[in-house]
């Protein structure tokens, strides 16, 4: 009998699905919506799903085949014990395992080699390993953590254009622009904000490394407060592996390189491969015992 595996590499922006047969090799990918479990689990359930579908109609396979496979997601918000346990039975696959986004994609990157990575895109992790141990630093979501991330930065620019506003702050290129999106008018900035999740600010983020670049000083003053925020979490993940190997993943990875300290830029390698391998990777290790047989 044919047995699939579905690996799921799900963030606050976007969530990506792939299918590969009970040897590893992938047949089929995809890609859909926001799937951060923490911040809106429910919507993150119907996009993983339309995915994971997507991915077997990619493959030339028949979509139902969902049911029957065997899927290994690592997903942004996995951290919450309790939003685990609500995905997980809600979950159109045979058997699943959630776990952090970063997991998926440090093995992604480095295979099983030594080394870390960090994940810079709506949120923001960092993970190192060193033999069989793995640490991660960070990954606790935009509320308490995700210094650096693409939510956090557009956060930031929105306070920072409400300050100009207001004539505490000078009034740069970013904020006039920013501020003319809302006609001029804070209440909208507000109201957007009540309602706003870590994906629609991050939808700024792109925006501030443009202006920086045009040598906006608002933009460049986020920039380096968040680039500065993640030197440190690279120190630490330097301590963890004693200097090793980094690979910088996420959206927003190759645009911070240039802020980021020169003892991290120098310990920069490409990744082997993108989490989605990785995913498929590790569904290929915890579930061999399942997949005994598959032809």
């Amino acid at each position: 009998m044919q047995r699939y595996l579905v690996g799921i590499d799900g963030g606050g922006t976007s969530c990506r699905a792939a299918v590969a047969d009970a040897s590893g090799r992938i047949l089929g990918r995809s890609i859909s919506g926001a799937s951060n479990i923490m911040t809106a689990p429910d919507t993150a359930i119907v996009n993983m799903t339309n995915a994971a579908r997507a991915a077997f109609a990619d493959a030339g396979l028949d979509a139902d085949l969902v049911e029957s496979a065997h899927a290994y997601l690592g997903l942004a918000g996995n951290n919450v014990e309790n939003t685990v346990a609500y995905v997980l039975p809600r979950l159109p696959f045979s058997q699943s395992v959630i776990e952090s986004d970063g997991l998926i994609a440090l093995q992604g990157a480095l295979g099983d080699g030594d080394g870390a990575v960090a994940i810079l895109g709506t949120g923001t992790i960092y993970l190192a390993r060193t033999g069989a141990n793995i640490r991660s630093v960070g990954g606790w979501g935009y509320h308490l953590g995700d210094l650096g991330s693409g939510g956090r930065l557009g956060q930031m620019a929105l306070q920072e254009s409400l300050l100009a506003y207001d004539g505490i702050s000078a009034q740069t290129a970013m904020t006039r622009a920013i501020l003319d999106e809302f006609s001029n008018e804070p209440r909208k900035m507000v109201a957007f904000s009540q309602a706003a999740k870590p994906g629609d600010y991050g939808r700024y983020a792109p925006r501030i490394f443009e202006f920086a670049a045009q040598g906006d000083e608002a933009a460049r003053a986020i920039l380096r407060q968040s680039a500065a925020s993640i030197d440190l979490a690279l120190d630490r993940m330097s301590e963890i592996t004693d200097g090793g190997r980094l690979c910088l993943l996420g959206g927003l990875s190759s645009l911070y390189v240039p802020y980021l300290a020169m003892r991290h830029q120098e310990r920069l390698v490409s990744p082997a491969e993108d989490a989605l391998s990785g995913a498929i990777a590790l569904a290929k290790v915890t579930f061999a015992h399942a997949m005994e047989g598959a032809v």
